[in-house]
Parts: structure tokens; C-alpha cells; sequence
């Protein structure tokens, strides 16, 4: 996998601009603490009504669905994007009662990639959550030292 550089940094700061848009923040956090349908019929009778919940339900779901679609294809670096947040995972859970009635009502590849992204996520997140806990029990029972602050520099310089 190729490093991250300036362009994805440059890009992530701009998605995260766009998260703190005032109407866009509104609808992530209904969506992740007050929208709780059953099923996509729910969705269709409830929510897709021109109102404020139907407006926050598709910005919800197209930022992320756009976000993906970014990583997805490689013009995000994703364990940049990955090591920053978790917000990703939680939407798509919150997605999954009614994503297959979605894709039947609408298309086989809705939201295909934010279901890829997170998929992608969670691997990432099981390696190094390994990694970490690995080095953590080499520190405690004295098999590796931490790393002095110098030597981690050192070390950078040099790959």
C-alpha cells in the first residue's frame, strides 16, 4: 500500500470541514441516536417524506457513501482516514436491519461502498489493535523497551 502524502491529509481535513457543517452535524447525530427503523419499509413510509428526518437521513447516508466511495478507490488513503475514526462503522450497523430491503427497493449496490469501507475498517482496526496489545505484553514482561522519543525519530528518518 502505498504511503499517505500531503494530498490525503489535505483531503481529510476537507471531509472533516464537512462533517462540521451545522445541518450535517444534525442529521449524524439523529441519525445515530434517534432513527431507529425496523425494516426499509419503515424507511419508505417515515422518513422519505420531505422532511427534516428524510433530508438528514440522505445526507447522513450520501456523506458516508461519498467518503467510502473515496477510499474505496484509493484517492483517500484509508488507514489515514482509519486511524482517525470509527463513526464510519457505527453508521453502517445502523444500516444493517434494513439494507437488503434497500437494495431490493432501490439497486443490488446501494451503499456497496460504505459496506466495503467498513468491512476494510475492521481488519484494519483487528491488526492493530493485535499489534498494540502484542507490544504492550513485550514492554510489560520486559522482552522489548519502549522506544526513547529520539530513537523513534532515528527510526523514522531512516525508512
Amino acid at each position: 500500500m502505498r504511503k499517505p502524502v500531503h494530498a490525503d491529509a489535505e483531503l481529510l481535513l476537507l471531509l472533516y470541514e464537512m462533517r462540521r457543517d451545522a445541518e450535517l452535524r444534525r442529521g449524524r447525530k439523529w441519525f445515530l441516536s434517534e432513527f431507529q427503523p425496523t425494516g426499509w419499509d419503515e424507511i419508505q413510509a417515515r422518513y422519505l417524506t420531505h422532511t427534516d428526518e428524510d433530508r438528514w437521513f440522505r445526507m447522513t447516508i450520501s456523506y458516508w457513501e461519498m467518503v467510502a466511495t473515496l477510499v474505496n478507490r484509493g484517492l483517500l488513503h484509508p488507514e489515514l482516514f482509519f486511524d482517525h475514526t470509527g463513526e464510519d462503522i457505527v453508521t453502517w450497523d445502523k444500516c444493517r436491519p434494513w439494507i437488503e430491503g434497500a437494495r431490493t427497493a432501490i439497486r443490488p449496490a446501494y451503499l456497496h461502498n460504505l459496506e466495503r469501507m467498513v468491512k476494510d475498517h475492521q481488519v484494519y482496526r483487528a491488526r492493530v489493535n493485535a499489534a498494540v496489545v502484542k507490544a504492550r505484553a513485550r514492554v510489560a514482561t520486559g522482552r522489548a523497551k519502549p522506544a526513547k522519543p529520539a530513537a523513534r525519530a532515528r527510526a523514522k528518518g531512516r525508512r
